[in-house]
């Protein structure tokens, strides 16, 4: 299987200006373009722009947007479209992340037309999906990771899939400082490549990139990153600090060149 091996840091509402582009920067002089690890930076919209033009002409370090709308264009104030990420050379986008759940309220069928959207325009979905803490207390944990798959992407056919990244971010490990144990990880990503599986064949699922998410630091990396089935990490707040964000991208890399 030729999987990419990713880290992805998600800025989240964070940096003013100076802070995103010296952080960008950082990144940028600290890898090089024969690496195995690709790099992805989810700056807030407002910096999208510039940092595609100054993280050029890097072929391993690519840039996000942390969301999109559901519908191409019109009278939705505030939002951005698809589309107009795709104009100005973003590559991928975040879709489904815990924090647009709850707190925008953002519900499945909402999130399958954002992915709609996004593949119509040849960003690559990076599609979160995670369960509570209650949900893992009651034994749910994996129906709920699946019938989130099940609902936001499983209507898209077998060469739209393949190009999707998939971030699996348990909801109580997300800025709590406690992350999932290695055990717990490799359960839930066996989990979803078995029902991506089910779906769309052994070859298909063998070739999407399962990243971990939920309080990643240099300290636990390279444990995360030895895990079977994890391909890298989407990362919070350590992708805010290049010394430990570049210290993730280091312990993917090692484990990726082994």
């Amino acid at each position: 299987m030729n999987r990419k091996k990713i880290v992805a840091g998600n800025w989240k509402m964070n940096l003013n200006y100076a802070e995103a582009m010296a952080l960008a920067d950082a990144v940028k002089e600290s890898v090089t373009d024969d690496q195995q690890t690709h790099i992805i930076l989810a700056p807030p919209f407002i910096y999208l722009h510039e940092l595609v033009e100054r993280v050029q002409p890097h072929t391993v370090v690519a840039i996000a947007a942390q969301n999109c709308a559901d519908k191409n264009a019109g009278p939705y104030t505030g939002e951005v479209a698809a589309s107009m990420l795709a104009s100005v050379g973003v590559d991928y986008v975040i879709i489904g992340h815990s924090e647009r759940r709850s707190y925008f309220r953002e519900e499945n069928p909402v999130l399958a037309e954002k992915i709609n959207r996004s593949v119509e325009n040849s960003l690559v979905p990076i599609f979160c999906c995670g369960e509570t803490d209650e949900s893992r207390k009651s034994g749910k944990h994996f129906d709920i990771v699946s019938q989130q798959l099940e609902a936001c992407l499983f209507h898209l056919d077998k060469s739209r899939i393949r190009e999707c990244v998939i971030a699996y971010e348990p909801v109580w490990a997300i800025g709590t400082g406690v992350n999932a144990t290695a055990l717990q990880v490799e359960e839930m990503h066996r989990c979803i490549r078995k029902t991506i599986s089910e779906k769309y064949g052994v070859e298909v699922s063998g070739n999407i990139s399962i990243l971990y998410g939920g309080s990643v630091t240099p300290q636990n990396a390279a444990g995360l990153f030895s895990v079977p089935d994890v391909d890298g990490a989407l990362v919070g707040g350590a992708s805010l600090k290049a010394g430990d964000f570049i210290s993730i991208i280091n312990a993917m890399e090692k484990v990726a060149t082994q």
